[in-house]
């Protein structure tokens, strides 16, 4: 029933309304449309959790490795649902340890590790300048690819469910009709594997923090957005990190906000 209840909030919208959003990132590589700082814009960090009894130098592709040799799983056939060549480019691949798509906090015996207290410990910056919120940032955590299997690392191409959730308030608390602000949402073919036609859905911003959860989807939006554009969040499919564009007052609201992990990066368009 609360699917269905999502489903019926968020009706399908033509795909042209996703135009705009084309015209200022024409480039986007069917990741999602990332829109310019207008006037402002910050990147939310996806969260992370360590697990609280301390780190282990052993790393997921170890687990993984380990117990495909204890025969506990079966080994995956790598060319069994994909191209020849894409099969022997993944077989050998490193388990990352990296989740794609939703993630969330996993519960006890875990607390959040903050990317600022990872890079301060590892003496680097957050996010090394020239770059976007992914797997060139932190490298240290993950030197050989895989991360210690006692970090749950930031998951690539959807905001985390409590930072998300967290998100949707912030924005409430800034759009001037609340919660009936007349919101789209716009998913990118990698999410949908619709490649002939845009997928968009319109809806309120009151119904904004269930949408994370559509049951036809396996990701937040890759965007969001106002029906007056006063305000954007971006979600790339291939990033660590969620971009909010808007006004300044927001942007800093977000930046402030004490459960929300955020960074300006400048050199960003």
């Amino acid at each position: 029933m609360e699917n269905a209840d999502i489903e019926d909030a968020w009706a399908r919208a033509p795909g042209e309304a996703a135009r705009w959003l084309h015209e200022l990132d024409p480039d986007h590589c069917y990741s999602g449309f990332e829109p310019p700082r207008n006037p402002d814009s910050a990147w939310l960090l996806h969260a992370m959790y360590a697990w609280e009894e301390g780190l282990v130098t052993t790393t997921h592709d170890d687990v993984h490795q380990s117990v495909t040799a204890a025969g506990l799983v079966e080994p995956a056939d790598p060319a069994a649902d994909v191209p020849g060549d894409v099969g022997d480019l993944l077989e050998g691949a490193i388990v990352t340890g990296t989740e794609l798509g939703r993630s969330g906090d996993p519960g006890a015996g875990w607390r959040r590790l903050r990317w600022r207290e990872l890079a301060r410990g590892f003496g680097e910056p957050v996010v090394p300048e020239g770059e976007l919120p992914g797997n060139r940032c932190l490298r240290q955590g993950h030197p050989t690819g895989s991360w210690s299997a006692a970090i749950q690392p930031p998951a690539e191409g959807c905001l985390d469910r409590e930072s998300w959730h967290r998100l949707v308030g912030v924005l409430l608390r800034h759009s001037p009709a609340g919660a009936d602000t007349r919101c789209l949402a716009y998913y990118c073919p990698l999410v949908t594997a619709d490649w002939d036609n845009e997928t968009v859905l319109a809806g309120r911003l009151g119904d904004a923090a269930r949408l994370y959860d559509h049951p036809g989807m396996a990701s937040c939006p890759s965007d969001l957005w106002s029906a007056d554009r006063s305000w954007v969040v971006y979600c790339d499919w291939d990033l660590w990190g969620t971009k909010v564009v808007g006004p300044t007052e927001l942007v800093e609201a977000v930046l402030a906000d004490p459960e929300l992990e955020g960074v300006r990066l400048p050199w960003t368009r």
